[in-house]
């Protein structure tokens, strides 16, 4: 019997998902011993043509990371859905939109204008990029960006989704085994739509620190102190995402020292993300007084990066108005 068909696709996305992949050990073993892999552009020789030769739905397992950012994307995603069996959203870009879903903030025209006319960029010809461009092969034909930023699941359907920036070692096994022991009859799958190699709660709950239920005065940036290592960052004033971040990731950045940033996406039953650390934030701040309130809360130097980093795309807001006007 010929093995399982197994793809994966990197989208608008900074590649930190694939090498999390290819960082699994000896577990990279198994997939070569139980799957064909058929798709997978940064691994292996593949051809977008060779995806469409194939059967719909004969791909038994896609794990698809990055957002939908343009028409190439998600020609992408919905080629992948009609041959995939299961389909994963497979990190923070394509659950959540992570960092990339940022530029949701923004207008197309200076997303692109930011990219070729700063001085990051040597472009004395100010030239910019064409949807078509003739060359004597032929003519070379350019994803066209799209206005905001989506995440997988507003595009096509999804089976699971694993979160994190990247997901890790252990997570990775985890969907990689699952569907192994499905295949072979050990096991069931769980229920579509369901996170997979994450846990249900917050980060608060897998936390060694203490919490006092202490208020502040002052939010402070991390590196402009010297925490307590055993109390609750938050309730020392520094801003930390654990009470709206879901479980999974053994609180890994508050017991060394660091704030969770939420790269594991809402908890379970959050319905945004922000407005849930909106109140837990609030809950700390010692005043009554708004004018001391507005003082304590300049001390969040980005809001939208602290409340939205992963995922404004998910999120009630998914983008500013500019940047839905610019695709007008």
């Amino acid at each position: 019997m010929s093995k399982p068909k197994f793809a994966m696709y990197w989208a608008a996305s900074c590649g930190g998902c694939e090498i999390a992949v290819l960082n699994i050990d000896e577990k990279i073993l198994d997939v070569d011993a139980n799957f064909e892999v058929v798709f997978w552009p940064v691994a292996v020789d593949a051809k977008y043509k060779d995806v469409e030769a194939m059967e719909d739905g004969s791909i038994l397992l896609t794990l698809f990371n990055g957002g939908i950012r343009n028409d190439e994307n998600e020609h992408l995603a919905k080629l992948l859905r009609r041959k995939s069996k299961i389909l994963v959203a497979f990190g923070s870009c394509a659950c959540e939109g992570c960092v990339p879903g940022l530029a949701n903030l923004s207008p197309i025209q200076e997303v692109v204008g930011t990219a070729f006319h700063t001085v990051s960029t040597d472009n004395p010809n100010n030239i910019l990029p064409q949807p078509h461009y003739e060359v004597p092969e032929g003519v070379l034909h350019i994803p066209t960006m799209y206005p905001v930023l989506k995440t997988l699941d507003q595009v096509v359907e999804v089976d699971y989704y694993v979160p994190g920036c990247p997901p890790e070692s252990h997570q990775i096994k985890a969907v990689i085994d699952l569907v192994i022991q499905a295949v072979q009859g050990k096991a069931q799958l769980p229920p579509k739509g369901s996170v997979i190699g994450a846990g249900g709660s917050t980060v608060c709950d897998e936390c060694p620190r203490k919490r006092n239920v202490k208020t502040i005065k002052a939010f402070r940036r991390i590196q402009l102190t010297q925490p307590d290592p055993e109390l609750c960052l938050l309730e020392q004033g520094i801003p930390c995402n654990g009470p709206a971040t879901r479980s999974g990731c053994h609180a890994r950045c508050p017991s060394a020292g660091a704030q969770c940033i939420g790269c594991y996406g809402p908890a379970e039953g959050v319905v945004d993300y922000g407005a849930r650390l909106i109140s837990a934030f609030s809950s700390v701040i010692d005043s009554n007084d708004p004018a001391e309130i507005d003082h304590i809360l300049d001390g969040l130097v980005d809001p939208a990066g602290q409340f939205y980093r992963f995922n404004l795309a998910s999120s009630l807001l998914r983008a500013a108005k500019p940047a839905w006007k610019s695709g007008d």
